[in-house]
């Protein structure tokens, strides 16, 4: 067979470029902004776990809720009970953050940002990631970002307590600012779970025949319009839940004392 001049070797080696890239944008600001956001998200995220001035009736902070044992204040208890009895006296964040956490952490979309502005895997399209072998997510650690939809049921629990601590605030506090902050971020936070792409699927990812199950479809045309908005869902819930809870501590300790607090 002759051999044509697309086939031959010169013509399957890949051009040898010393520079890390050939872009002349300000390509670098994306993971560097992504860096600072999720640097300062992780700060405070570890002060609140430990901070304890959590709730101010009628107001539960969202990263100690739900409070499940007798060292929580009694209003704070989700539905007045406390399963884990009097052993345990850790900050209720402790206990489930990990849940909202892990569910984030393996995000599709927080899969992206982090691997670019921490791992630099590779830091922006047409750029050389500094790592000499790549293997995905087929090795430990980053093999365990498959566990992500049995996180995404965790969310959907997290996310209807999260909006039942915003009801309680607006039954016991209408007026309330922090009432219609929590409001707000319960909303967000439970969009932002069901833009996911677990969610898709589950909901009518693996049907082959639409029409026998109109139902399943309506739902999934519902959540592939959110799904196309999941960038923007992922980045302002976390704006909005880190914004909340800080909202509620700073009431908690007296820092905001107004009329409409």
């Amino acid at each position: 067979m002759t051999q044509t001049a697309a086939d031959s070797p010169a013509r399957r080696q890949r051009a040898q470029i010393k520079e890390r890239t050939l872009r002349t944008d300000q390509w670098w600001r994306y993971p560097l902004v992504t860096f600072i956001i999720f640097t300062a998200f992780l700060v405070y995220a570890t002060w609140a776990i430990f901070d304890m001035d959590y709730f101010v009736s009628p107001y539960h902070a969202p990263f100690a809720s739900p409070c499940l044992a007798t060292s929580c204040p009694e209003e704070a208890r989700l539905f007045g009970l406390a399963p884990f009895g009097d052993w345990y006296t850790w900050p209720p964040g402790i206990l489930i953050l990990g849940l909202p956490a892990g569910f984030r952490f393996t995000c599709y979309y927080y899969r992206k940002a982090y691997y670019r502005g921490f791992w630099l895997s590779p830091p922006a399209c047409a750029v050389g990631e500094p790592h000499r072998k790549y293997t995905g997510e087929s090795r430990f650690p980053l093999i365990l970002q498959n566990v992500h939809r049995y996180f995404f049921y965790a969310a959907i629990v997290i996310g209807l307590i999260l909006a039942y601590d915003a009801v309680l605030a607006l039954v016991h506090k209408p007026g309330g600012l922090g009432t219609w902050i929590l409001i707000a971020n319960a909303i967000l936070i439970n969009l932002y779970t069901l833009s996911c792409h677990s969610c898709r699927h589950i909901t009518a990812g693996r049907l082959t025949h639409f029409s026998r199950h109109p139902v399943r479809y309506k739902a999934w045309t519902v959540v592939s319009k959110l799904n196309a908005k999941h960038q923007e869902l992922a980045l302002v819930s976390m704006f909005s839940v880190m914004g909340a809870d800080l909202y509620v501590r700073l009431v908690a300790k007296g820092i905001i004392s107004f009329p409409f607090a």
